[in-house]
């Protein structure tokens, strides 16, 4: 049966890759997004399709519309992009949440919530598990990401206890893939932009530090999933890859997979930047049947192409 569907953020990285598979499942999409840092490029090849809607619009105002389901993805997730505006940041989390739980109310819709591993901060306790509830700077340079986040989860809670919404809440592990922003910050997009450049690729403090990285694919995958489940079962879960890497092995890989003649330099970590982040995801597999299926080099390979047909060498 065809839903409708609301994706807040739509036309962001992530956003944009859900949009389209929510299309290709044959759904009515409309995309809110106000182009912060999405981008109209993401879902031009969707504009054609009958079934497909955008709208210029900012979550931390009202909206009204008729849906069944509605993704809320909105807010800059980069370090440089949720720095650049703080304030801004932290509304989008909160007050986005508050409209968009509003209007779950009263349309009695399903909403997903788009979390983040950011909740956990620089956790002392790993792999991290969903009952972890973190170690975070509430007044550091990336607390109005991570504090945002926790307290959009303590809303969407809150909501489903007082007013019975029924919620999803996904915390998810840092993903790449095609339609990455070139100059959002993160390392994945750093290293492939430096790299085609052949420009020194930069690896804040020994490079030791480690994260786990999924393909964009494998996220939407599970989002999908947890939006299926019944209404027992309201999350968080962690969406992530389990597979673990230090930078520096991540900066060798791309530049061995470019063939880039780019030297690795090293520059002082930045503050509350996390030593080590890989989930625990014994829930998603029990729950959702969920489980990363793209590995690290094929996925970097497809992220390469998209790379070199934007970055100018």
């Amino acid at each position: 049966m065809k839903k409708k569907v609301l994706v807040t953020g739509g036309a962001g990285f992530l956003g944009s890759h859900l949009c389209e598979r929510l299309l290709n499942e044959g759904n009515e999409v409309i995309c809110l997004d106000n182009y912060f840092t999405g981008q109209k490029e993401n879902l031009i090849h969707l504009l054609n399709n009958p079934y497909f809607e955008l709208v210029r619009h900012d979550i931390t105002m009202p909206f009204y519309i008729e849906v069944d389901e509605i993704y809320n993805l909105a807010c800059p997730a980069s370090p440089i992009h949720y720095q650049y505006n703080p304030i801004k940041t932290v509304k989008t989390s909160v007050m986005g949440s508050v409209n968009m739980l509003g209007l779950a109310k009263r349309i009695k819709a399903k909403i997903l919530q788009a979390s983040t591993s950011e909740v956990y901060g620089d956790p002392e306790v790993h792999p991290q598990t969903e009952d972890y509830w973190g170690h975070v700077n509430p007044v550091g340079r990336r607390s109005c990401y991570d504090e945002g986040k926790r307290c959009a989860e303590t809303l969407f809670v809150d909501y489903h206890l007082q007013n019975k919404v029924r919620i999803k809440i996904v915390r998810i592990f840092n993903t790449y893939g095609p339609r990455m922003h070139p100059n959002d910050g993160r390392v994945v997009s750093n290293f492939i932009v430096q790299a085609l450049k052949n420009e020194d690729i930069t690896v804040y403090g020994d490079g030791s530090q480690t994260r786990s990285f999924q393909y964009c694919d494998d996220l939407i995958e599970g989002m999908i999933r947890m939006m299926a489940t019944g209404d027992d079962f309201t999350g968080p879960v962690n969406i992530g890859n389990p597979g673990e890497f230090t930078i520096l092995e991540l900066a060798e890989k791309v530049i061995q997979l470019t063939g880039s003649r780019a030297k690795i330099i090293f520059k002082p970590l930045p503050q509350d930047d996390p030593m080590q982040r890989r989930p625990d995801i014994s829930l998603a597999k029990e729950k959702l049947d969920w489980e990363p299926v793209v590995n690290l080099d094929e996925g970097l390979e497809k992220t390469i192409d998209y790379f070199k047909k934007i970055v100018r060498v």
